[in-house]
């Protein structure tokens, strides 16, 4: 009996594959769901399903878990949560939108469950699984199983699947084929995790009788007629039987001649099923030519102790280890197929070595392995969560400070792109009520460091601070900085400079894809050096990009941080952080991670347009007298 794991995670597995409709994907998450059950792990699986009784089921569960979210996981199994229909092909990603009410159900279940990671299947848009993905406020793991080029070259197309698929925590794929694939149309770091399978019992070897060849159309129809052909090729002498694994039986259109009529049996899938074919199997075909290929079938194949014939796609060569494991022919060759069966029906030693290399490979196929493996992802993404203790000391100091109203970022004329004068900036903080400001300007810290040494006559304590350009990962602030930091160096460049000086790292509006920003890729490179992140920013156009990074700070647990990000005096303080006062960077992060954002609406039109008047639109001459009589009020009023 396996130990229970020391933490126990709370995970949800997505399917896009309706559950009724019982496939291989489907299956799997069963299985790896009741044995990271049986791990102490608490497991739900959400799935699309034509049931309506299914449907209003799940809906009375998560009205009733509103107020007790264990109840969802109190039965002896773990809950499978039917949320509609499907709407869409997974294959072409052709379809209808997501249903309103499965997007509401899928977040409901968000809103009534925390949890740690949900892994989502196949999440191609528009399915169940792309609608949590997109909406999870949870650690994602994405798994894609075995998409054809076809149906990612169809997806790439579409914009929303990439922003989605940004949201990976980690990308896990089928196979190193699929891997392949994924990275040259969606870039990224994908992990192979080679699925499980489920042996089929074969009976004692018995050499006699003719070769017991099996080729199943459900995976692949189009290759029934490729099968068929070869077998029509091999000598007549020859002594084989073949078995075709079908849904819907020899059509009138399939070519059967009657020497081949008398030697190959369809036999219905449901009625004596897959696993009794190959557990028969001496060689198992499969002649995709690329349209739709089944590498689990090939699995089951290798893992029934049968020897595989296939075409030479990708997954089938990896799986076959290019050639060691198995047979290869060239996609759509009938007569290089039928050399290759004649191959293994003269030669029962070429069989037996071929099925002696598939051993190893045989080894691994097990559930508990896949179980491992899994578990490993969801453990590697949890762990790059933040802690959630701080430093004590400095809390019961900070214990007995005011509280103050701060703001994170802000600019002066020292900004190409502002004309606030810093006198202005430190008399506007004070008239705001603002205790203390971090001035970021771009690529700059003069007007920091002038504003530091002029805070003490306003009143206003003033954090040195850069909002510093990347080579090509967007903008990154540093807080507490004494020196100013180039643009164009790394992302990780310049987060080591931030950190060589003693500052501290804080990403600004990280997902307004209006800024220059890292993405989320660039985002978990750095993960480990972030010490806060601006889950809101009033001048960030669309909302959801503030509550991304919300989410984004929620799921890795990153203290949160706000400014207005003002280039006009107008805007300062339009977000104020209430926080314990500090002192030096250490307390103020620890002050900020028990702080409240506190938000008021505001113009983001207006304050544009005085950004757009005081620059752009003011000549160079006016600009200047303009600011020398700011400069003289906010004077005279410190």
């Amino acid at each position: 009996m396996r130990a229970v794991a020391a933490e126990r995670l709370t995970i949800a597995h997505v399917t896009p594959y309706a559950w009724e409709a019982e496939h291989e994907v489907n299956r799997a998450i069963a299985r790896v769901a009741d044995r990271l059950a049986g791990r102490g792990h608490r497991v739900v699986i959400v799935a699309p399903s034509a049931s309506a009784a299914a449907v209003r089921e799940t809906g009375k569960l998560l009205r009733a878990a509103r107020d007790e979210p264990r109840r969802i996981f109190a039965g002896e199994h773990v809950p499978v949560l039917a949320v509609g229909e499907q709407v869409s092909s997974i294959t072409t990603g052709r379809g209808r939108a997501v249903p309103v009410d499965v997007s509401r159900a899928i977040e409901e279940l968000f809103e009534v469950v925390d949890f740690d990671v949900v892994h989502v299947h196949d999440p191609w848009a528009p399915s169940v699984a792309s609608a949590a993905l997109r909406t999870s406020p949870a650690l994602n793991v994405g798994t894609f199983h075995a998409p054809t080029e076809r149906a990612v070259a169809t997806q790439v197309a579409r914009k929303l699947v990439q922003l989605v698929f940004g949201r990976l925590d980690a990308r896990v794929a089928s196979f190193g084929a699929t891997a392949r694939l994924m990275e040259r149309f969606f870039p990224g770091d994908y992990r192979v995790v080679t699925p499980a399978v489920e042996p089929p019992e074969r009976p004692s070897d018995d050499s006699s009788g003719p070769l017991h060849i099996v080729f199943s159309d459900v995976e692949e129809r189009a290759a029934l007629r490729l099968f068929l052909r070869a077998l029509r090729r091999l000598d007549p002498d020859l002594d084989w039987r073949a078995t075709v694994i079908t849904g819907r039986g020899p059509s009138s259109t399939t070519p059967l001649r009657t020497e081949l009529r008398e030697r190959i049996a369809f036999v219905e899938e449901d009625a004596a099923g897959e696993g009794q074919a190959l557990a028969d199997a001496d060689v198992v075909v499969l002649g995709s030519d690329g349209a739709l290929p089944a590498p689990g079938f090939l699995l089951r194949a290798v893992a029934a102790g049968a020897v595989p014939v296939a075409s030479r796609l990708a997954v089938y060569e990896e799986v076959l280890a290019d050639g060691e494991r198995g047979l290869l022919f060239e996609p759509d060759d009938a007569d290089t197929l039928a050399g290759q069966l004649a191959r293994l029906i003269r030669d029962p030693e070429l069989r037996g070595r071929l099925r002696d290399e598939g051993e190893a490979l045989r080894a691994t196929l097990h559930w508990d392995r896949l179980t491992d493996d899994l578990e490993g992802v969801y453990r590697g993404v949890v762990a790059r969560r933040h802690p959630t203790t701080g430093n004590p000391a400095a809390r019961r100091r900070l214990a007995r400070r005011p509280l103050i109203d701060v703001d994170l970022h802000m600019h002066t004329d020292h900004s190409n792109d502002c004309a606030t004068p810093v006198e202005v900036l430190l008399a506007t903080a004070r008239d705001q009520g603002l205790g203390a400001i971090a001035v970021t300007d771009h690529n700059e810290i003069s007007g920091a460091l002038d504003a530091a040494a002029k805070a003490a006559q306003y009143g206003v304590k003033v954090i040195v601070a850069e909002e510093v350009k990347t080579a090509e990962q967007g903008e990154v602030i540093g807080l507490f900085l004494t020196e100013k930091i180039p643009r164009g160096l790394t992302l990780e460049e310049t987060v080591a400079e931030i950190k060589r000086q003693g500052g501290l790292v804080y990403v600004p509006h990280p997902f307004d894809r209006m800024h220059s920003v890292p993405d989320y890729e660039h985002l978990l490179t750095i993960l480990d050096d972030i010490d806060a992140i601006e889950v809101y920013n009033p001048r960030v156009a669309i909302g959801s990009f503030n509550e991304e990074a919300e989410r984004f700070a929620r799921k890795y647990r990153i203290v949160a941080g706000a400014g207005s990000d003002s280039h006009v005096a107008q805007g300062l303080g339009s977000v104020r952080i209430k926080m314990r006062d500090f002192d030096g960077p250490e307390e103020f992060l620890e002050s900020l991670r028990e702080a409240d954002i506190v938000t008021k609406p505001s113009s983001l039109l207006y304050v544009q347009a005085l950004k757009f008047l005081e620059t752009k639109a003011t000549p160079a001459a006016a600009r200047s007298r303009r600011k020398q009589r700011r400069v003289r009020r906010a004077s005279r009023k410190a």
